[in-house]
């Protein structure tokens, strides 16, 4: 037996051994919560403002749920942080933002603002320049309550609909989920409602001077020229938007609602994402649509479906069924689950049946590729994505390639055709590379857009090569080419949508492992090296979400069993599986605590959008330990130590 700072390593075979016993509790764990119909679907937390702003919806409509409300404000009561408070992430920093939200929800349900937990929240955002120094998207919803003037807010008139796709901004040059949440708002600053606000709560408390005094709302968020160029703009659109011409502003009307009515999307919800579908109910509901009109009515109904009730009642920012089925599959897949057993062809049915079959807002940008390719919803046939194709696309093909062909060819045909120039895929949009709105006043969120990045694009690569594709085709060779242009000075890659260089780390090397290049290849030697400096003396690995602060890169709180299993199938794919990091990694997840199939896990590993919005994938406890362990157990058993498969 090993011994290495404070952690035993015990031989290979007998760890081979005791894994498999582990593997095999984890999977039928994992197997069990399998739904009927054959798909996962786990809970996904993300911070307060959603849970407040669930209050606020309920508040503007005047349509209280008293028992809603109550188990929404305990939830969110019971994550304030020790600071007094609330973070974006569990045990994260002061955000003043969700803050003010959660103070301002908690106090809409009745909360005594002289309470213990209200003054400590009160005092942390009157220290942090009061609620005037909160983003755009809170000021606005204070503006919809009259708590702030509406020229606290941005200048973005409703015309921005009549635009020409050759201006500087249009719709369409901005991401998915911007336009969502961007058109139904568009409405409600247009019209500018008031909300019922049955209890007439104010929160005056918040500003260090009236809001109505406040002389700095609107400043630029980047500091340069272009950022005081789009400042002094605003000015100007300020004086110039009462004196647009009545007939243009109904036209852009018109246009705005039959935007969000096509893509209303039934009980999934415009965009599936909450932000939109709460704009689009708030939206309807200023038109003077009825209680009863079918989109006011199925637009409420997706947002009920979100919530996960209990004593701690929260909403979800969105639901990640196709995600959690896919990945569940891969890790079952390595854990030794039958492929042609029940379990992996019943989920393989139930995503066919999800396939999208229509072209949504992609084809603007390429109006003649065939679509093919899955959300990460149960249903958002206006916005695949390519992270979930490609990761369906995989699992399929690793089930039964064909069976499946069809679907898996249209797939990659799918994703070779929206390829950016840049050789890298953005999650949703081709070329979605504007970036000079995000100096925008409107985007102080700095998240307005979809460009290129190394894990979507990793997938795209694991997912082709696994279908035989090679550096020989030009849409492989051009993604691995951005690959290797990403590359951090340290070896490391960037995780845009996981926390964060282990998950973007990870995901390159297997698309580098997928394509064939050799271990012995610097990119991937100086990427493994960087995974094992940072293994934790437990074994583990670990990751805050605070090092998308660059200033606070390297910081970490502790071991966590996703970021484990992530460094563990890096390491994998750079050909170390007998490497001591590898063992260490696998004692690590073995002894790890677990209830049933997740092991637990509190700090969170999922970005929404970096410094902005993080989430926790309450399943990624659950498939990622189990597949790297399985994956470990796998070819240390095996005379191939390669990984053969994309991911």
């Amino acid at each position: 037996m090993m011994m290495h700072a404070g952690t035993l390593v015990p031989a290979r075979d007998r760890l081979a051994d005791v894994l498999g016993d582990v593997v095999v509790d984890a999977r039928e764990a994992l197997k069990g919560l399998q739904k009927s119909d054959g798909h996962w679907v786990f809970e996904l937390e993300a911070d307060a403002t959603i849970p407040a702003e669930h209050i606020f919806l309920q508040h503007f409509l005047g349509e209280v749920d008293e028992d809603l409300q109550r188990g929404l404000a305990t939830y969110l009561r019971s994550v304030q942080g020790e600071h007094g408070g609330w973070p974006l992430f569990h045990a994260g920093d002061v955000d003043i933002s969700a803050t003010v939200k959660a103070y301002f929800a908690l106090k809409l349900a009745g909360d005594d603002p002289d309470a213990p937990h209200m003054r400590r929240a009160r005092e942390v955002i009157l220290a942090r320049g009061g609620a005037a120094r909160a983003n755009v998207f809170t000021r606005i919803a204070l503006a919809l309550f009259g708590q702030v003037p509406w020229h606290a807010v941005p200048v973005m008139p409703i015309e921005i609909m009549l635009l020409p796709k050759w201006f500087p901004f249009h719709i369409e040059k901005v991401s998915y989920w911007s336009r969502t949440v961007i058109v139904p708002l568009l409405i409600l600053m247009a019209l500018r409602p008031q909300a019922k606000n049955p209890g007439n709560v104010h929160i005056r408390e918040l500003f260090l001077r009236p809001p109505e005094e406040e002389p700095d709302y609107i400043s630029a968020h980047k500091d340069d020229r272009l950022g005081q160029a789009f400042v002094a703009l605003d000015r100007v659109l300020r004086v110039v938007e009462p004196r647009l011409p009545g007939g243009s502003r109904e036209r852009a009307m018109k246009r705005a609602v039959e935007f969000v009515e096509e893509r209303l999307n039934g009980e999934d919800g415009l965009g599936a994402i909450f932000p939109a579908m709460a704009n689009a109910v708030m939206a309807f509901h200023t038109l003077g649509y009825p209680a009863d009109h079918p989109s006011l009515a199925i637009a409420k109904r997706s947002i009920d479906k979100l919530l996960v009730r209990g004593e701690r009642t929260y909403c979800q920012p969105c639901l990640s069924p196709v995600w959690d089925t896919s990945l569940a599959m891969h890790a079952l897949l390595e854990a030794g689950e039958p492929v042609d057993g029940d379990v992996l062809n019943e989920a393989a049915r139930w995503l066919l049946d999800r396939e999208i079959r229509v072209k949504g807002d992609w084809s603007w940008k390429r109006p003649d590729l065939e679509p093919g390719g899955w959300a990460f919803q149960y249903r958002n046939d206006h916005y695949p994505d390519v992270d979930d194709t490609a990761v369906v696309g995989m699992a399929l093909h690793r089930i039964d390639p064909e069976r499946y062909r069809d679907s898996v060819e249209r797939a990659a045909a799918w994703i070779l055709g929206i390829q950016s120039e840049n050789g890298g895929w953005g999650a949703f949009d081709v070329d979605n590379t504007y970036h000079y709105l995000n100096a925008i006043p409107f985007a102080d969120h700095g998240a307005l857009l979809d460009p290129p990045t190394v894990d979507v694009t990793a997938r795209c690569v694991s997912f082709l090569a696994q279908l035989g594709y090679g550096l020989e085709h030009e849409g492989v060779r051009r993604a691995v080419d951005f690959i290797r242009r990403e590359q951090e000075p340290d070896g490391s890659w960037f995780g845009r949508w996981g926390v964060n260089y282990i998950y973007g780390t990870w995901s390159a090397l297997c698309a580098l492992n997928a394509v064939g290049i050799e271990h012995d290849d610097p990119a991937i030697q100086r990427a493994a090296a960087w995974i094992e400096a940072q293994q934790r003396d437990d074994g583990g690995w670990g990751e805050d979400c605070a090092t998308y602060w660059q200033e606070r890169r390297g910081e970490v709180k502790d071991s966590t069993p996703s970021q484990t299993a992530w460094a563990m199938l890096g390491l994998m794919a750079a050909g170390r599986v007998d490497g001591e990091a590898a063992q260490r990694g696998a004692v690590y997840l073995e002894n790890a605590s677990r209830t049933g199939a997740r092991w637990d896990e509190n700090l969170w590993s999922g970005t929404g959008f970096p410094r902005v919005f993080y989430l926790k994938y309450h399943g990624y406890a659950a498939y990622f330990p189990l597949w790297a362990l399985a994956r470990y157990k796998g070819l240390m058993r095996s005379n191939d130590r390669r990984v053969r498969v994309g991911m």
